[in-house]
C-alpha cells in the first residue's frame, strides 16, 4: 500500500505557513497550515521547507584523493537531495562516478571533464592529447540523462603551457553537444580578460568570488568590464567555495555592485568537509545571509536557479504533482565565526541548519 503522510506547520521562505501531503514519492497537496490531512502526521513547527537543495559544484567520486567523497555524506545527510559533480571524471573514469549499481539516495548529475583523465592529475589540461572528442561524445551518449554540461578548469596549474586553447576546444564541443560549459577560474595565465569573452549564454563561471590576483574585480573593488559584459550575455555566476576559492572581501565587492550569485555551491570534498572552511552547503549558504542577501535569495540559489542552470527546472519547483524531494531547515540565532578560503573571518548572527530531507517520499534526518 502506498504510504501517505502530512508534514505540518512548515514555513516557506516568503512567510506563508503550509502543510504538505505526500503520497508515495509525490507531493499530493500543498495547503494552508492546519488543513492538510493524512493517516500519519509529522509536526515541523519552526522549520522552513523548500524544494530539495541542489549543490551545483561538488566532488563525489569516492575513489579520488584528495578530491573525492562519499555521495550521501555530501548529499542527503547534509540536507542536499541533488549534487552535481564538477568535473571529477573525464571519459576514462566516468564509470567510477556512475556505477551500474549504487545504493546512494542522493541524486547525482555531472559536468564531464573535457580531459579524458579528469582529476586523476591536477594538470589535466596541460597535454592536449588528453582532450579526445570521440571519447567525450561517446561518454555523453552513454549517460545522456546524467551529464548536464562540460567542465574546463582554466587556471595556470591546470593548463600550464596550453594557454587558452583548452577553453577554445571545450567551446567547440559545447556547441556540438548543446551543453553548457562550467569554467573554473583561478590563478593566471590565462588572464581572466582572455577567458571571459569565450563564454556564452548559459555557461557558468565557477569560483567567481575567489580572491586570487586573476579575479573578476579590480584592486579597488570595481567589477571588470568583461565581467559585466558576460553577465549581460547571460553567463551565470557560481560560488564554488572550496578550499581556495571564496573571499569575503571579493564577495563584499560583488554585493556592493549588486552582482549576486546565480548559484551558491560548496565545491565540497572529503578534506574541506571534515576540516573546513566549507563543512556543508548550509554553512556556505549561511555566509550569504551574513553578507546581507535575503533568505529567499539564498534558497533560490540552492534550488530554483541551479535547477535552471542544468536544464532540470522541475528539480527547483515546489508544487503539487512533483517528486517529493524537499529540504527541511531552520534559521537559528547564532554568534558563529565563519572563515573564508583565505583565512579571513566574519561573525554570523544567524546560521542555516538542515533538519532533514524528503527524498522520493522517504524522511531522512540530517
Amino acid at each position: 500500500m502506498t504510504h501517505t503522510y502530512v508534514l505540518q506547520n512548515l514555513q516557506v521562505t516568503t512567510g506563508e505557513k503550509v502543510d504538505i501531503v505526500i503520497r508515495g514519492n509525490q507531493i499530493q497537496h500543498i495547503t494552508n497550515a492546519g488543513q492538510g490531512a493524512a493517516p500519519t502526521a509529522y509536526d515541523y513547527s519552526g522549520c522552513y521547507v523548500s524544494k530539495g537543495w541542489i549543490d551545483l559544484h561538488v566532488h563525489a567520486n569516492k575513489k579520488l584523493e584528495p578530491y573525492g567523497d562519499e555521495l550521501d555524506l555530501i548529499g542527503v545527510q547534509q540536507g542536499v537531495t541533488t549534487v552535481v559533480d564538477a568535473g571529477s571524471c573525464g571519459a576514462d573514469s566516468v564509470s567510477d562516478l556512475f556505477p551500474t549499481t549504487d545504493s546512494a539516495k542522493t541524486n547525482l548529475l555531472a559536468f564531464l571533464n573535457v580531459s579524458t583523465i579528469g582529476l586523476q592529475r591536477i594538470d589535466e589540461l596541460s597535454n592536449l592529447d588528453w582532450l579526445k572528442e570521440a571519447a567525450l561524445l561517446e561518454t555523453i551518449a552513454v549517460h545522456p540523462t546524467k551529464i548536464v554540461g562540460l567542465k574546463v578548469r582554466m587556471s595556470k596549474s591546470v593548463v600550464k603551457d596550453s594557454g587558452i586553447r583548452p577553453l577554445q576546444i571545450a567551446r567547440s564541443w559545447a556547441k556540438r553537444t548543446s551543453l553548457p560549459l562550467m569554467v573554473h577560474i583561478g590563478s593566471g595565465p590565462p588572464d581572466i580578460t582572455d577567458i571571459l569573452p569565450q563564454l556564452e549564454k548559459g555557461d557558468i563561471i565557477t569560483h567567481f568570488l575567489n580572491g586570487k590576483a586573476n579575479n573578476l574585480f579590480s584592486e579597488d573593488g570595481q567589477p571588470l568590464p568583461e565581467l559585466l559584459s558576460a553577465i549581460n550575455r547571460g553567463v551565470r555566476l557560481d560560488v564554488g567555495h572550496g578550499t581556495a576559492s571564496f573571499s569575503f572581501q571579493v564577495a563584499e565587492y560583488a554585493k556592493k555592485h549588486a552582482i549576486q550569485p546565480f548559484s551558491i555551491s560548496s565545491d565540497i570534498y572529503r578534506g574541506n568537509r571534515q576540516n573546513g572552511p566549507v563543512y556543508s552547503l548550509a554553512d556556505v549558504a549561511s555566509k550569504f545571509l551574513l553578507l546581507g542577501y535575503s533568505l529567499p535569495q539564498v534558497i533560490d540559489a540552492v534550488t530554483l536557479l541551479p535547477a535552471q542552470a542544468i536544464g532540470r527546472p522541475e528539480l527547483g519547483q515546489l508544487k503539487t504533482g512533483t517528486t517529493a524531494d524537499l529540504t527541511l531547515f531552520e534559521v537559528r540565532p547564532s554568534q558563529q565565526m565563519l572563515t573564508d578560503s583565505e583565512g579571513k573571518t566574519r561573525t554570523a548572527k544567524q546560521m542555516i541548519h538542515t533538519v532533514g530531507v524528503i527524498k522520493n517520499g522517504e524522511i531522512i534526518t540530517s
